[in-house]
């Protein structure tokens, strides 16, 4: 049975699949506008904190390069002299509850690989939790911080915010341009137009940011020493990728 939740199904147009599950996307929809409004007028709470919050996430499912832009304005901003801290849901974590603070040294069996690699790259206050705004909470209770982006959590309207920015694959795009679970999205390509910033993972059009990723070392997982790329050129290399598009 094919599965309908891989990018290489949902992105393709006019998928026999995507039609029959278009049906199925059109309840999705609904069920997603009775959501919005009930957090638009207040049916569930939004809950706001007294520094800003940037949102980095997408709308839809798959890999964009959401984390590695968070990084970067993380430590942008550090730069800058302010004092950001980084929550995100911590997937794939096992802790037995949440929040968790991260920090440099903390399983990643516990709260993610991706909140430690954040932690360790950027040097930043981490807390991870489904729940975003208690692990804002949480973040601004036990450490100093000016301001806060959630890595993910577009669409996670409990927790106010202050700016969005949307990030898109430049390749895939929107995809087939079908909801959930039809195609890949995740809100309709409308809420694009309400997000501060657009960027593209790749080459960007009118009006949108361009992001462009780049390696040029390798890093021994034991001891951490770095080693350039173009020394592997010539030998055989056995690799696995970890980013949701590898292509």
């Amino acid at each position: 049975m094919a599965d309908v939740t891989s990018p290489k199904f949902i992105w393709k147009p006019l998928h026999p699949l995507s039609l029959l599950l278009w049906p199925l996307s059109q309840v999705f929809r609904v069920l997603a506008a009775l959501r919005r409004f009930g957090y638009r007028s207040g049916i569930l709470r939004t809950r706001r904190f007294d520094v800003p919050v940037l949102v980095v996430g997408n709308i839809t499912v798959g890999g964009a390069g959401k984390t590695p832009l968070v990084i970067w304005a993380a430590s942008h901003l550090r730069q800058r002299g302010y004092r950001p801290g980084v929550v995100l849901r911590g997937y794939g974590g096992k802790a037995s509850h949440w929040p968790q603070q991260v920090r440099a040294d903390s399983d990643a069996e516990t709260v993610g690989d991706e909140a430690v690699l954040i932690a360790r790259r950027t040097g930043c206050p981490v807390a991870v939790g489904p729940d975003r705004a208690e692990a804002v909470g949480e973040l601004l209770k036990y450490r100093d911080c000016d301001l806060v982006i959630s890595d993910d959590g577009l669409q996670h309207y409990a927790l106010g915010r202050d700016m969005e920015i949307a990030v898109l694959d430049g390749l895939r795009r929107l995809g087939n341009g079908f909801l959930l679970p039809a195609g890949p999205l995740r809100e309709g390509r409308w809420r694009l137009r309400r997000v501060d910033m657009i960027v593209v993972n790749g080459q960007g059009g009118p009006g949108e940011y361009s992001l462009r990723a780049s390696a040029d070392r390798a890093f021994n997982l034991s001891g951490g020493e770095p080693r350039p790329l173009k020394s592997f050129a010539g030998t055989e290399v056995h690799a696995v990728a970890g980013v949701g598009h590898p292509e």
